[in-house]
């Protein structure tokens, strides 16, 4: 327990408070209340953490509307609406209509996790969070005014994370976030994302498919280097093809703006390129932990990242003190926190058939909003073989298009890849481009999680005609 050492008033005491009102920190307080914890949840600004403000959530409305864009100028192929032209050309996107309709979705769902919260019992207020000097947790109002403080017996960290900005960059500070695409009141002409990870290729997605000159810093050769080489080739090369400016083996040197206009202009190292009159930077090079909770007050340890360190059971240094999601690091999924944050609760608060349960990561699905859509589980074959040795593994590609596209002059990529590992060949990695990868990869990914092998793909009956009848039938 910690304790207080009658240096502040407490306001109140409970059995577990969760600082921080994300999908992780929500998920473990209902969790917790539900096994009759005296719960408290604290957040900083609205309910639902990055996900559903600025992440996840409105992300993939916004990719709805770019794909449906999409979908349009393709109708005219298709036989329908041949009185009408529905090339790009002719595209308009009433952005600030649309952000109206995306910001109440957003708002409506931040009501929906208080009620959800109150619902189950658990209190929840506004604030921010800091560590005393007692150990105990102070909350100061959001508007500054009032200061709490509150004690429990075990307490939860799940800040989340934010965006990083490359301070040492020049004229940074004339380019904005991931945070900061959602709150653009118009839709930028001529727009620059930098980054080659899912959050610049997701956003880069978007913008092209509205109808916006977009522009794609990246470092290396490929987009999505953290993914399978069959992603990650498949995504950049179709964006080359569709005309995004995808501009390989570059790093912004500086950022000018001109004060008359407010354009930008993007200056990188690579050949001495510059990017003119740019309406819109986006920064897309990282996130970091949400801390600055006084953390050093109660000798909370930290990596060199600034990551919380917890164990496999989400316990940090500090006794009853437990940390997950973004802040922590690891799998930073939405899904990977509510899993984290409700089995922690079961552990801390249920019975005892869950005394020993624990997250695990492994075998983790993860999908990427790029266009077309991308989804993995497992491992890449790079890394199987690293694991397991070339010798052990043997990988299953196809490559087609799909028959949506028949139809269509322009087509989009598919490209599925298997890889097994030993004599049994089982599944330890499955890597997907194409339509409804999102989709096709949540059922495979039970199989993979369960140990499936190849022959289990095998002795699937497909479904025809679709796509993923692919990954069943390949030889």
């Amino acid at each position: 327990m910690l304790r207080n050492k009658i240096m502040a008033p407490i306001t109140k005491h409970y059995d577990y408070l969760v600082i921080g009102g994300g999908s992780g920190g929500v998920a473990s307080a209902r969790r917790a209340a539900s096994y009759g914890a005296k719960t408290l949840l604290i957040e900083g600004k609205a309910m639902g953490g990055t996900c559903v403000n600025v992440g996840c959530v409105p992300k993939k409305v916004m990719w709805y509307a770019s794909d449906l864009a999409t979908r349009v100028q393709q109708a005219n192929e298709y036989g329908l609406f041949q009185d009408l032209d529905l090339s790009k050309k002719n595209l308009t996107f009433n952005w600030p209509q649309f952000k109206e309709k995306r910001d109440a979705y957003v708002h409506r769902l931040n009501g929906i996790y208080e009620r959800n919260l109150t619902k189950e019992g658990v209190e929840y207020v506004y604030g921010w969070a800091s560590f005393n000097k007692d150990g105990n947790v102070e909350v100061s109002s959001t508007d500054g005014k009032d200061t709490s403080v509150y004690s429990a017996d075990k307490i939860l960290i799940a800040t989340g994370g934010k965006p990083i900005h490359p301070e040492n960059i020049p004229g940074y500070e004339f380019g904005t976030d991931s945070d900061g695409f959602f709150r653009l009141e118009k839709q930028p002409k001529n727009v620059v994302v930098v980054g080659a990870g899912y959050i610049g290729v997701e956003l880069t997605g978007v913008f092209h498919g509205l109808g916006s000159n977009a522009h794609l810093v990246i470092r290396g050769d490929t987009v999505l280097r953290k993914f399978d080489e069959s992603i990650q080739h498949t995504i950049t090369d179709h964006y080359v093809k569709e005309g995004i400016n995808v501009h390989k083996h570059s790093q912004v040197q500086k950022v000018e703006r001109d004060d008359k206009t407010g354009k930008l202009t993007v200056f990188l190292d690579h050949d001495g390129e510059i990017i003119e009159d740019v309406d819109t930077l986006i920064w897309t090079v990282g996130r970091k932990s949400l801390l600055g909770l006084g953390t050093e007050n109660i000798g909370l340890k930290l990596n060199e990242r600034g990551q919380v360190i917890v164990d496999e059971y989400q316990r940090t240094n500090v006794p009853e003190v437990y940390s997950l999601g973004d802040v922590v690091g690891n799998v930073e999924l939405t899904p990977v926190a509510i899993a984290a944050g409700r089995k922690l609760s079961n552990r801390l608060f249920g019975p005892e058939q869950y005394k020993d349960q624990k997250m695990d990561y492994t075998n983790v699905p993860s999908v990427v909003f790029s266009h077309p859509e991308a989804g993995s589980i497992g491992l890449s074959e790079a890394a199987a073989i690293a694991k397991y040795g070339k010798e052990n593994i043997k990988v299953y590609n196809s490559s087609f298009t799909a028959m949506y596209y028949a139809m269509l002059e322009h087509k989009s990529p598919t490209r599925y890849k298997i890889v097994c590992e030993g004599p049994n060949e089982k599944v330890v990695g499955l890597h997907i481009v194409g339509d409804s990868s999102a989709e096709i990869l949540q059922g495979f990914g039970v199989a993979v999680k369960m140990g499936a092998t190849k022959q289990d793909f095998d002795n699937c009956v497909a479904i025809h005609p679709t796509s993923a009848e692919e990954i069943v039938t390949m030889t």
